[in-house]
């Protein structure tokens, strides 16, 4: 009787223990890890891997991950965030990284940590990261960070005429009018927030400077 297919468990293994050490075990530790009783069997499941393109040797034979290796299952069914429904399954309709689905230039985008709140109604709140993509043309209705009076701020770049408004989304703050010309340091393309026991944000990136928004 065949063997069951054990490589989608041993995957995710591994991939935690990627994300606690920062490397992938040796073959041996591997061994250990996934509970082999012989080396060789780690030697096979990582051919198999490689073969599938999570893994690829390294200068010295090490194994290193591939992108795919980071790819996570993505839902098919959307919950509502409204009133309960019932839902068929859950089934993967297709695998994604984090990284691709945010951030399109690597080489042009930076992290920016928030601080304030005047964009709160917008979604964007204290504590949280913008990926800024430094490339782009800056549209009206895009949010981007700006540099006004020597300060960075996270603001929706509006038009009256020709003239450029960084609007809040919070009714207790103005429009900001640069008097002088406005330098757009970036457009946000995304946020990231961690929530840390059903509440959103940790703690305000005060210590770290970051942008005000």
């Amino acid at each position: 009787m065949a063997q069951p297919n054990t490589d989608a468990s041993h995957l995710s293994r591994l991939r935690d223990h990627y994300a606690k050490h920062g490397v992938l075990p040796s073959y041996a530790r591997m061994s250990e890890v996934l509970g082999f009783r012989a080396k060789n069997a780690a030697v096979k499941l990582a051919e198999r891997l490689s073969l599938a393109g999570y893994l690829r040797s390294a200068p010295g034979g090490k194994l290193v991950p591939t992108a795919r290796f980071f790819e996570l299952p993505l839902i098919d069914t959307p919950v509502r965030a409204g009133l309960p429904e019932a839902i068929e399954g859950q089934a993967a309709a297709e695998f994604v990284t984090i990284e691709s689905y945010l951030i399109e230039s690597p080489s042009s985008t930076v992290l920016v940590p928030v601080r304030g709140d005047s964009m709160k109604d917008a979604g964007i709140f204290s504590g949280d990261i913008a990926i800024v993509d430094r490339a782009l043309a800056p549209s009206s209705g895009a949010f981007v960070v700006a540099l006004v009076d020597g300060e960075f701020t996270v603001k929706e770049l509006r038009y009256q005429g020709a003239i450029p408004i960084l609007a809040p989304h919070n009714a207790e703050y103005q429009p900001i009018r640069p008097s002088g010309e406005l330098e757009v340091f970036g457009v946000v393309r995304g946020i990231v927030r961690k929530l840390k026991g059903g509440i959103a944000g940790g703690p305000e990136y005060t210590q770290l400077g970051g942008i005000q928004a």
